[in-house]
């Protein structure tokens, strides 16, 4: 064991013994480095005559740069945006980042909780979590319709298992927390440890819990831990804030975990990609909310500095230049309008498809899951297989969906116009009674 990692270890098991324990092997290795980049930094505050540390081309004061690149960005300097980020992120919008967290999820007041470290979307914070926090074998508990990267991230390259409980009841209209508690005791009295994936508003189906549901599944976690099962409990929020109805849960429901029993380790995975319509600026962040019983600060610095390691020795950090917008975007006084703005756009969708559906000729073709948020929605098609329907509406239609099993198609309304919203689902129906024949 490196001596700094097992430093970071036993800040981490003196203050919170379960967190320690929830660690996968790798994660207990993961430390961050003291060489090249410790120096740098102390030569960057002590070194005022000459500064020959950090890898990066300078001439004077200021990085190299050609000319090809920088005139396209114009509003930025060249030392703001070519020279590496820290593995950890910028600091400005690390904290920019953690101010809003409290003002989205007003629960969190008086919970303290981590310093978000900067991924490179929240892909890779998921597979940052994979890496930290699951062994080979370990349970993951999930929903039967999920986003199909989970597997490759935790099953195909960490070797972990999922254990699936039905997503909605039987009348597809709620979530379905009669199954989700059910697996998470039963996998509770199995095991010592359970992780489990909170994706609201979830992906395919666009579904976030209501109220009542939400309490309900923070009162089942809760209660497991307390029992005495670890349970990581990691919140996929990367469409948060897209919420389209009055009853919807308007919080993560890491606002209502972190911090509350020893043995509930919860993280929290989210971003500006879909909160701010960057997707291609592949920036996330990881943010974690632990219940210590001393020293919360030391625990938090030592899991950013395992999270950093683990950045540290995949991909170094993240872009520069996508933060530093980022920064500035978030500074800017017409941040909120713009994205209201865009809330709206796809709030609008959203209702025009529910009035849409409310057309009974769909019936006799499909019934739609449960959706109010995020940028999808499900439908279950009957009589016929969701794949052969997706080849068949994309061979003799033009129209491009997804299938999910057997029985399921996604549709992305993010990408699909208001004005197309009837023609789309009057072309699937023509789909579905074509194959029938």
């Amino acid at each position: 064991m490196n001596p700094n990692a097992q430093e970071l270890n036993n800040t981490i098991e003196q203050a919170a013994p379960h967190v320690y324990e929830m660690l996968s092997d790798m994660g207990k290795k993961l430390f961050y480095p003291k060489g090249i980049l410790t120096q740098s930094a102390e030569a960057k505050v002590k070194a005022d005559k000459i500064n020959a540390t950090i890898g990066i081309a300078k001439q004077g004061s200021c990085v190299l740069s050609l000319s090809s690149v920088t005139k396209y960005i114009t509003q930025i300097e060249p030392n703001d945006y070519l020279p590496y980020a820290s593995s950890f992120g910028l600091p400005e919008l690390r904290k920019k980042w953690r101010k809003e967290l409290y003002v989205k999820n007003p629960s969190l007041e008086g919970t303290d909780i981590s310093l978000p470290v900067v991924t490179s979307g929240i892909t890779h914070g998921v597979s940052i979590l994979s890496d930290m926090w699951v062994n080979a074998n370990d349970v993951i508990v999930m929903p039967d319709m999920m986003w199909g990267n989970y597997n490759m991230i935790f099953c195909v390259r960490n070797s972990a298992r999922f254990v699936t409980y039905k997503s909605y009841d039987d009348a597809m209209t709620h979530f379905n927390l009669d199954d989700f508690e059910r697996v998470i005791r039963e996998q509770a009295a199995q095991n010592d440890k359970v992780v489990t994936m909170l994706n609201f508003p979830h992906n395919p189906t666009g579904y976030t819990l209501n109220k009542e549901e939400a309490a309900r599944v923070v009162d089942i976690l809760i209660d497991v831990a307390q029992k005495g099962t670890n349970i990581v409990a990691a919140c996929d929020d990367a469409y948060f804030g897209l919420f389209f109805e009055e009853e919807t849960a308007k919080q993560s429901l890491f606002a209502k975990i972190a911090g509350k029993t020893s043995r509930l380790l919860a993280v929290k995975l989210d971003g500006p990609t879909k909160e701010d319509y960057v997707m291609g600026f592949r920036t996330g962040f990881t943010t974690y909310g632990v219940a210590a019983d001393t020293n919360l600060e030391g625990v938090y610095e030592a899991l950013e500095k395992k999270t950093a390691g683990c950045i540290r020795g995949s991909i170094s950090n993240c872009s520069h230049l996508s933060q530093t917008i980022l920064v500035k975007s978030m500074e800017d006084k017409d941040y909120e309008s713009c994205k209201k703005e865009k809330f709206n756009l796809l709030k609008s969708r959203a209702m025009a498809i529910k009035e849409v559906l409310k057309d009974p000729k769909y019936a006799d073709g499909f019934d739609a899951y449960p959706f109010n948020s995020g940028y999808f929605l499900c439908i279950r098609v009957k009589g016929v297989n969701a794949e052969a329907l997706r080849l068949h509406l994309l061979d003799n239609y033009g129209t491009g969906l997804i299938s999910i099993g057997e029985d399921n198609l996604r549709v992305a309304f993010s990408c699909l116009e208001e004005k197309d919203v009837r023609t789309l689902f009057d072309i699937i129906l023509s789909g579905i009674k074509d194959l029938r024949k």
